[in-house]
């Protein structure tokens, strides 16, 4: 296989870019980086060797893009930049330039706080404003921002997860104020730019991996006061293709409470593994029904299937919270068999 069919990597890539700049262009650039990305990429071009011009070309576009995708969400936000670069690139690659970006304008805020063990985070973390606290989780890996979570005051660990859930964006003044605040504490860096934080998705994957104790305490305190929140966030928290982390005998439970018809709706249009793990775990009669109903069953609508597999994630939820079922979380729980 010739090299300029080896994909490289976004490490290489930035290597690439370097040597293409030339010493001159290239020191400039270092001067805005820290000592510990200088050292990576000089350690990236003594490795890179020699690239083929298509390597080179590709990895410079690719850097203009990422530049160019920065410079107009700065600019003009999300909505804009999506805007503009589906008109210059098309849906998909507009899609991908913005994902690859917003992760990066995220990751620059608050990433001092990734250096921080959870202990340390909780001390520094635990007098703030619930608010405060959601803006910074929000920018941690979601099973540190569980255990801050799980630390903090009764009252407090309420306000900070609906905080979380409601965020959808943060300005570059709040999140500037935020880290002016924490930067005596931190090693801190200043360059913000919106981006999204928080929000449903965030809070479901933080609470995914909560203790069932404090998750059980956090849905049942937050019902009383804003029940539609509370459901919305605890229908994210697992989805159809999750039975796939489920043991066969947990699955062999809910598939016996399931309607029939809900079972082959949601399977229509259903990878392999999903149908393996039904079939598995049926009996030959009923996955041989299964099978005739799918083949007969023509023009179902998504909506349709959508709304039975959630019937079916309710039946899951619904065993679970009575015992008879497992459904395989991360968090503090131990199984004992």
């Amino acid at each position: 296989m010739s090299d300029e069919n080896i994909t490289l990597t976004t490490e290489q890539k930035a290597a690439a870019v370097v040597v293409a700049l030339g010493t001159d262009k290239a020191s400039k650039l270092y001067q805005f980086l820290s000592a510990d990305d200088v050292e990576k990429l000089t350690l990236e071009v003594a490795r890179l060797g020699h690239l083929e011009a298509k390597q080179t070309e590709q990895a410079l576009d690719d850097f203009y893009k990422t530049c160019l995708t920065q410079k107009v969400v700065t600019d003009g936000g999300m909505e804009y930049a999506r805007a503009v670069l589906e008109k210059a690139y098309g849906e998909n690659a507009a899609s991908e330039l913005l994902d690859k970006v917003s992760k990066y304008l995220k990751n620059r805020s608050f990433d001092f706080v990734e250096k921080a063990d959870v202990k340390n985070l909780f001390s520094v973390l635990q007098h703030e404003r619930a608010q405060t606290i959601a803006l910074v989780l929000s920018y941690v890996e979601s099973d540190k921002a569980a255990s801050v979570i799980s630390e903090l005051p009764e009252k407090k660990r309420i306000q900070v997860v609906k905080s979380i859930a409601l965020m959808e964006s943060a300005s570059p003044e709040a999140i500037k104020i935020v880290e002016k605040q924490l930067r005596s504490r931190f090693d801190t860096i200043l360059t913000t730019d919106f981006t999204s934080v928080g929000g449903i998705d965030y809070i479901a994957d933080v609470m995914n991996h909560m203790d069932r104790s404090n998750e059980k305490y956090i849905f049942d305190e937050m019902g009383k006061d804003d029940p539609e929140l509370a459901d919305t966030i605890r229908k994210k928290m697992f989805v159809f293709e999750d039975i796939l982390t489920m043991d066969n005998r947990s699955i062999q439970r809910f598939i016996r409470d399931c309607d029939m018809k809900d079972i082959v709706y949601s399977l229509k249009g259903a990878g392999e593994e999903i149908l393996a793990a039904f079939y598995s775990n049926m009996s030959s009669r009923m996955a041989e029904q299964v099978k005739s109903d799918l083949e007969v069953t023509y023009n179902v609508k998504l909506r349709d299937v959508e709304d039975a597999q959630s019937r079916i994630v309710g039946v899951i939820r619904k065993l679970e919270e009575e015992g008879e079922l497992v459904i395989n979380k991360g968090g503090k729980d131990e199984i004992i068999v």
